[in-house]
């Protein structure tokens, strides 16, 4: 693993677990942002969650590298979700550039590591 790399997915991690943590809370910011967008509370928690899931893959990543690539998948999936949501709102690149940043890196770490997912857990 480059170091790169392991700053990528420490960003990543990083990031998105301070942003599942805010959106489970309920920090004002992330209840605000889901009633601009449009977007049911309970919505949020779901997201807050997933976005846990996918930070808490990457950091387990750093024993089994299989799981950086799942990690970097729902990541990348969920920052693609951002982006949209941010599109339909007709939100400035200014408020969709952080989400856009991470959703790149998640889909760069996922295609860099994906060979990796063969030796997931039970997807042999």
């Amino acid at each position: 693993m480059t170091i790169l790399l392991v700053i990528m997915q420490s960003l990543l991690a990083l990031m998105f677990l301070m942003a599942g943590l805010g959106k489970i809370s309920g920090s004002k910011m992330h209840v605000d942002g889901f009633k601009h967008w449009g977007l049911p509370q309970c919505f949020r928690v779901v997201t807050g969650i997933v976005e846990l899931v996918g930070a808490a893959a990457l950091i387990v990543g750093y024993w089994e590298s299989s799981w950086v690539a799942l990690g970097a998948l729902i990541l990348g999936i969920t920052g693609i979700g951002g982006i949209i949501t941010h599109i339909r709102v007709k939100d400035s690149f200014k408020q969709t550039f952080m989400i856009l940043l991470l959703a790149i890196i998640g889909i760069v770490l996922f295609a860099i590591n994906a060979s990796d997912l063969a030796d997931f857990p039970g997807f042999n």
